[in-house]
């Protein structure tokens, strides 16, 4: 039914880039508030990116205008593009649907930064 699929995660360098997808299915990317998360080992699940109904970004400090998310509502899929990767960013990233009274979250995808 509603579910979410992340893609695009790996390995690079740091100072490298790297985009991440999430197909959303069951559900209009375009209609609903979509954001992205990650966690890294041991750490608390962090709030990375969000983009609203009207096309509106807003980012966690850490980013620095490193990232940027965006959506395809032709393809139903909202990305994160990333830049100037640092081993901090080193974590699974997840991405949301976030509804009204329920969350639908991905499987996330593995980003790995080396130094």
């Amino acid at each position: 039914q509603v579910h979410v699929v992340e893609s695009g995660g790996g390995l690079v360098q740091a100072g490298g880039s790297l985009s991440l997808s999430c197909e959303a299915s069951g559900i209009s990317a375009r209609d609903n508030v979509m954001a992205w998360y990650r966690q890294a080992t041991g750490k608390e699940r962090e709030f990375v990116a969000i983009i609203t109904v009207d096309g509106t970004a807003k980012y966690a400090d850490f980013v620095k205008g490193r990232f940027t998310i965006s959506r395809d509502n032709v393809k139903n899929t909202v990305y994160l593009q990333m830049s100037n990767l640092q081993s901090e960013d080193t974590a699974v990233y997840y991405c949301t649907v976030h509804q009204r009274y329920n969350d639908i979250w991905g499987q996330g995808t593995q980003v790995t930064v080396s130094s």
